[in-house]
């Protein structure tokens, strides 16, 4: 079999990258890990070779076609021969997403496994695209449910964003924007930052994230990615802006220098859960450069840390010069001796090789290198500070591991390492295998590791998505260290999975409290929000609640319209019951209409008294005294009537009101109607042979009083039988006087009116009669005075038809009982008063005489 791994590293801006390169050693300890491990793989080595990326899709393909040019013929003479005839098993890699998908879219047809430890877009979850596509690190899809989460959770709806061109970047903010616009969130800006932006571009990001009234920004790119425009912000001393870190740059000590503390200090951001691996520190501390093949990588991480160029005494040859991708590394190249002559199986060797921008040696890499000093390669790595040998908390790196352990597991089980057949438990080195087999069996896995975890990939090829919430705060040194603050487990119950300890966290500019990012201040209770146009929704003037409208709480889109009977206290928080409006016998209205009434009802009660006093004389007699006691009583009823339209409307009087008023007044102008027959009468009875005035004597007077009076007594009495009137709260003037109007509602509005224009009719016929009888020769002539006061009458009632209609509430009550009283006055006053001003002022004229007209004036 050939070489079983190949792992590919990218560089940012093709430099040299410390923690890339940790990530690389990394897989070269579990390989030396897993060879020296007596129970996985027993009898089996592991080789690998490694392959500079340098984060473009060009160079990254160009690595992977190169396998396929080994001439494994050549290696045969130094390298003990490998287990099958597939020359990569499988491959470890690619860091970023855009490169990962082009190798991943090249080796899917041939099912050659792809294991990642850092590839996060959700496009590679696609099995359609990407068959043979496997990952130790969650997809960004749980990322991003986690961030929308911490970003609500804390109070955030107005944020920025900025992204690069990559997949990474694209569908992680693609992903982000779409989830927390539709937990209502908003996105004040993006930004992108192309792959080499230019001074201005940079300039242009500073200007807009210094002017946006966000104060939190989602980033979704990698450290090297975000430098350039970091260290601008970072001139201009931006401080204040609460930065929320995907896991490609949360954990970056690159961004931690002291630089960098007044404007990244408090980031909060997910990141993979950290391990120290047992071992590893003492791994890499213990690599030196040498002059041997394959070597290259750890030379240039040599001079480039510290700052030196390495002189070798060997004399290369012109094919290690060039350092082309057939450049071998022994296993023993890192400090590691392997036993071969021990070996029952053939020992797996791994190559090392570059991109071709890394040609020469390593101090050709460098243009000033004649002025660097000489490195002994005895320097000491225990007493340098990078990110290489931070190993405290190793989380990429540990994704790196544990794809180099599924491998071996899936090896273990596809060459039946367990069997205990005649191989006595050692693996079957020579079986054949294919790459399909391979791939059945990593997506099988299923193992716990060293530090208790689960190891396996879901159908997706995913991990079980856990997350730590990393926090970066300063130590009593001043220097930045990433504190775990809390977890996101993608796989618990919704409520459950986000677990944050809010009260530990550093935030910018290292305050404690939580930082505040609006667009807009939350309306206070008793407002709402009112949305500017063309602006998102986080955008809005807050306006106060209309009457009758409450909102109680702050940050409310509308205002709640308050129940029925209910209204709005002054500052629009509560709604509290209606005031209820009548017309009382305690208003300055209501003491003004029964003062009235009440002096009608008296002056009625002195006419009456007068009227009673004087019964014998020619003016009372004129005319039948009879009608005018009943015309009296009918007035002092009309007046009486109006005090049941005052005070708060009960069953009995809601249903007696229009029936007294109807009947009182039908009945005053039923004796009205007799008193003017009988003048029109009198005045023919003088001429000779009539006998009118006898044949409408007293009983034939009262029939028709009785007459005219019953059908207004049969239609109120089917008005109330039928559809009575009832007290009823109307709310209709709440709006816009807070109150409520309690007044009587009729359910068949039709019967007011019939008993109105019943009224009207005989009030017609009774102006008519007087006004043909107004020029009669008779001194107590009353059809002058009856004419007069029914153009009184008709006055006030044609005028309460439009102001019934239109007053509002209570006074529309006050209306109809100010018209009962003016009319009641009108015939009291212009039938009675001069009457009484002849038997009280004038009683000469009291006398038959007077009836006559012979009497002088």
């Amino acid at each position: 079999m050939n070489c079983i791994d190949c792992i590919q590293l990218y560089y940012i801006f093709c430099s040299f990258d410390h923690r890339a390169f940790r990530w690389m050693m990394t897989m070269v300890f579990a390989v030396e890990e897993i060879n020296r491990n007596s129970s996985l793989l027993p009898g089996v080595k592991l080789g690998y070779r490694i392959m500079d990326s340098c984060d473009h899709v060009h160079t990254s393909l160009q690595a992977l076609f190169s396998l396929e040019r080994m001439d494994w013929s050549t290696q045969s003479e130094t390298l003990p021969s490998c287990l099958s005839d597939s020359p990569v098993p499988a491959v470890i890699g690619l860091a970023s997403s855009s490169p990962t998908r082009a190798v991943a879219h090249t080796l899917g047809p041939f099912n050659l496994p792809l294991v990642s430890y850092f590839a996060t877009c959700t496009c590679l979850t696609d099995k359609h695209m990407y068959p043979s596509f496997l990952r130790t690190v969650p997809s960004d899809l749980f990322q991003v449910r986690g961030l929308v989460q911490l970003v609500t959770f804390l109070g955030w709806l107005w944020v920025g964003t900025i992204g690069t061109t990559d997949d990474y970047s694209h569908y992680g903010i693609q992903a982000f924007s779409s989830q927390f616009r539709q937990q209502g969130g908003c996105l004040a800006f993006h930004l992108t930052i192309p792959k080499s932006p230019t001074v201005a571009e940079i300039q242009e990001m500073a200007d807009r994230l210094q002017s946006s009234t966000a104060k939190v920004v989602v980033v979704f790119a990698t450290e090297g990615q975000l430098l350039e425009l970091l260290l601008e912000l970072a001139q201009r001393n931006v401080a204040g802006i609460q930065w929320v870190a995907s896991e490609a740059w949360v954990t970056a000590s690159l961004l931690t220098s002291p630089h960098f503390h007044p404007l990244l200090e408090g980031t909060l951001g997910f990141s993979f859960p950290g391990v120290s691996i047992p071992g590893l520190k003492k791994f890499l501390l213990n690599v030196r450069p040498s002059p041997k093949p394959g070597m290259e990588f750890v030379n240039m991480f040599w001079e480039e840390l510290f700052g030196c160029r390495l002189e070798f005494r060997e004399v290369r040859s012109k094919e290690n010069e060039t350092n082309t991708v057939d450049n071998f590394m022994s296993l023993d190249a890192f400090g590691y001796k392997s036993d071969y002559q021990n070996n029952s199986g053939p020992l797996l060797r791994s190559t090392v090789g570059k991109p071709s921008t890394l040609k020469g040696s390593a101090n050709e890499n460098y243009k000033d290198a004649g002025e660097k000093p000489v490195c002994t390669g005895s320097e000491d790595l225990r007493y340098t500070d990078s990110s290489y040998t931070d190993v405290s908390q190793v989380r990429i790196s540990y994704n790196v591991y544990k794809a180099v352990y599924a491998i071996a597991h899936a090896l273990h089980t596809l060459m039946n390492c367990d069997s205990a057949g005649y191989n006595k438990g050692m693996c079957e080195k020579h079986k054949s295998f294919t790459s399909r087999q391979l791939l059945h069996h990593l997506n099988q896995v299923n193992f716990t590791n060293q530090f208790k975890e689960k190891v396996y990939f879901d159908s997706s090829g995913e991990p079980v998505p856990l997350y730590d919430i990393i926090n970066w705060q300063k130590d009593s040194k001043g220097d930045i260290r990433f504190v775990k603050v809390g977890s996101y487990d993608g796989s618990a119950p919704l409520g459950q999975q986000l677990q944050m300890e809010q009260s530990t966290i550093i935030w910018t500019k290292g305050q404690s409290n939580v930082p505040v990012s609006q667009c807009s201040t939350p309306c206070s209770p008793g407002s709402r929000q009112a949305r500017r146009p063309g602006e998102p929704h986080c955008c809005f003037d807050c306006l106060p609640c209309a009457d009758g409208e409450i909102s109680n709480q702050t940050g409310s889109t509308e205002c709640t319209k308050c129940p029925e009977y209910y209204w709005s206290d002054k500052d629009k928080v509560k709604c509290v019951a209606g005031v209820e409006e009548f017309l009382s016998f305690y208003d300055t209205m209501g003491i003004i209409l029964v003062t009235l009434t009440l002096l009608g009802v008296v002056l009625t009660t002195i006419i009456t008294t007068v009227f009673h006093r004087f019964r014998s004389t020619p003016v009372v007699k004129a005319n039948n005294s009879e009608i005018s006691f009943f015309l009296l009583l009918s007035l002092k009823l009309c007046f009486l009537c109006s005090l049941v339209f005052i005070g708060q409307p009960s069953v009995w009087t809601c249903r007696l009101r229009q029936a007294a008023f109807g009947i009182s007044f039908v009945l005053c102008l039923s004796c009205l109607l007799v008193k003017t027959i009988v003048v029109l009468l009198a005045f023919r009875a003088n001429q000779p042979g009539s006998k009118a005035l006898k044949l409408f004597g007293p009983s034939q007077q009262r029939t028709l009083i009785l007459c005219t009076t019953a059908p207004q007594v049969c239609l109120c009495i089917g008005w109330l039988l039928g559809a009575p009137p009832f007290p009823f709260r109307n709310p209709t003037y709440q709006a816009s006087t807070g109150k409520i109007v309690v007044e009587c509602k009729e359910p068949w509005p039709p019967g007011f009116y019939l008993v109105l224009g019943y009224i009207g009719l005989l009030a017609f016929v009774c102006l008519l009669l007087a006004y043909l009888g107004r020029k009669l020769p008779d001194t107590f002539n009353e059809a002058k005075l009856i004419t007069f006061s029914m153009l009184i009458f008709w006055a006030v009632w044609i005028s309460f038809i439009p102001a019934y209609v239109s007053s509002p509430g209570k006074f529309t009550v006050a209306v109809e009982v100010f018209a009962i009283l003016a009319s009641s006055f009108g015939l009291l006053l212009c039938i009675f008063v001069p009457k009484c001003y002849i038997i009280l002022l004038r009683p000469e004229r009291n006398i038959k005489k007077g009836m006559t007209g012979k009497y002088p004036r």
